[in-house]
């Protein structure tokens, strides 16, 4: 039986955010998730669609339409959105409404070029979780599967929690 493609679209957020030095702020840079994928070994069919590089908190509503056509005129029913975590709950409300697939939305606390950053296992989290849900909006983030309407981000405790 063929596996199912997945989609992955990129929108920016702190997992492709790059430090350039000392005296400057971060910045989103090109999506790393392909290499992410490449050094992981990932064998699963995948597509990339980079949509945009922003950090969450900027992102308007008519950023969201966009992420929202987007996945709804694919041919995936399959698909994971990296996405900033700050704003990544609103997102997934957006993505709610579009029946007949799965969609989880990732990001990271630390950006993916850290090597103590929590990108990668973030993204495998993400790439399981779609293969194996129902259709649906989820987010996978700090080890847990949520259902992307009944969760919370937790800026004090730097992580996410059921709502």
């Amino acid at each position: 039986m063929p596996q199912a493609p997945i989609l992955v679209v990129t929108t920016g957020g702190t997992i492709d955010k790059q430090y350039f030095d000392a005296l400057s702020e971060y910045q989103i840079a090109e999506s790393v998730i392909e290499d992410i994928l490449k050094i992981s070994r990932v064998t699963h069919p995948f597509r990339i669609v980079e949509l945009m590089r922003k950090d969450s908190l900027e992102l308007t509503d008519e950023d969201r339409a966009l992420i929202k056509a987007t996945i709804a005129a694919a041919p995936e029913t399959h698909v994971v959105v990296t996405h900033g975590t700050d704003t990544m709950t609103e997102t997934a409300k957006t993505l709610a409404d579009i029946e007949g697939k799965t969609i989880v939305l990732t990001g990271a606390l630390a950006p993916a070029r850290f090597a103590e950053s929590d990108a990668p296992f973030n993204l495998g989290m993400a790439f399981s979780c779609c293969q194996a849900a129902k259709p649906g909006v989820w987010i996978t983030m700090n080890g847990s599967v949520f259902d992307g309407l009944k969760v919370k981000k937790d800026r004090a405790a730097g992580r996410f929690s059921e709502i």
